[in-house]
């Protein structure tokens, strides 16, 4: 691994999270809601002290249709000091409207799964990489920064187990195309930790640590035990969704991302820093849970609503 895992068992002092919750969560609920009830959630994710929050996703209505709209949730956001209110943006198109709508920063997807990628974008893995290139060169032309996704880092439903070089291989292009930071996403949720580790171990020798993030899904309830392994190794940015929101319309069976309450009440029981408020984070997921009409999938939100001492 490289010289920024040489400290294995070293637990950060502070994690960053990124908020997937109005984005990636949202997009695969059953129920459109309106830009109103959107931003609103975000303005509520706001106070709760989190920095970055994935805000939308500017790509074609007719393939995601929660995400219509995107640029009147950014028009609506009480937008706060020190918070990157980012946006995915697929193509040169998407990353237009996004500047429009002037979000902070912006985020391409690839996958590590050929078959994944032709049923999600219609395209192999290289064609999507190319198709980043115009959006990366056009962010830099305007001073904004690129994240990158990597999906299908430990599994595909179509492929099955994903090696951990075909990973890193991706995960290297969009470095080298000038991605700040890439995430390494476990889509459907079957990774375990020592396969966690593996990933970040072949990742990690091409792309520094401190430039890596978690995104993994909880479907089997694996996702805090994958997060705990990384942060082991060094990792410290983590994306997750209030309220344990998401899913994948490609990925039969995958449950919601890991939800933000959970991995908040751990890393605060560590004694990690986070910035994060728990009363308020509680707040956001239930509006959330409320206009959807769904009961939160966070086990430590259900269970501290209902205590009486939820400040963890």
């Amino acid at each position: 691994m490289s010289s920024d895992t040489a400290n294995s068992q070293q637990l950060p002092d502070r994690v960053t999270l990124v908020e997937m919750g109005a984005r990636d969560g949202l997009q695969n609920q059953l129920e459109i809601l309106s830009a109103g009830i959107r931003s609103e959630l975000i303005n509520r994710l706001a106070r709760t002290g989190l920095k970055r929050i994935e805000a939308g996703s500017f790509v074609s209505p007719k393939a995601v249709p929660q995400m219509a709209d995107s640029y009147k949730v950014f028009d609506l956001l009480h937008r706060q000091p020190g918070i990157t209110y980012g946006a995915l943006t697929p193509n040169l198109k998407g990353f237009e409207a996004a500047l429009a709508a002037g979000a902070d920063e912006v985020a391409v997807f690839a996958s590590a799964s050929e078959g994944f990628s032709q049923k999600n974008i219609n395209c192999s893995i290289a064609e999507s990489l190319h198709r980043f290139e115009p959006v990366v060169a056009a962010a830099k032309k305007h001073g904004l920064n690129v994240r990158g996704y990597v999906s299908c880092v430990m599994g595909c439903p179509y492929e099955g187990d994903i090696r951990p070089s075909a990973v890193a291989g991706v995960a290297e292009q969009l470095w080298q195309m000038g991605c700040y930071e890439i995430s390494l996403g476990d889509t459907i949720g079957v990774g375990t930790p020592l396969n966690a580790k593996k990933v970040l171990e072949h990742t990690s020798r091409h792309i520094p640590v401190s430039a890596l993030a978690a995104h993994f899904h909880n479907t089997y309830g694996q996702a805090l035990a994958n997060v705990l392994a990384l942060l082991e190794e060094g990792l410290s940015v983590i994306d997750s969704s209030v309220a344990g929101l998401g899913g994948c319309p490609y990925a039969p069976g995958a449950s919601g991302n890991l939800a933000t309450e959970d991995v908040v009440y751990m890393l605060h029981g560590m004694g990690i820093k986070t910035g994060i408020n728990m009363e308020e984070l509680l707040k956001a997921a239930t509006f959330i849970c409320d206009q959807l009409g769904i009961p939160s999938r966070s086990n430590a939100g259900l269970a501290l609503s209902r205590s009486s001492h939820p400040s963890r």
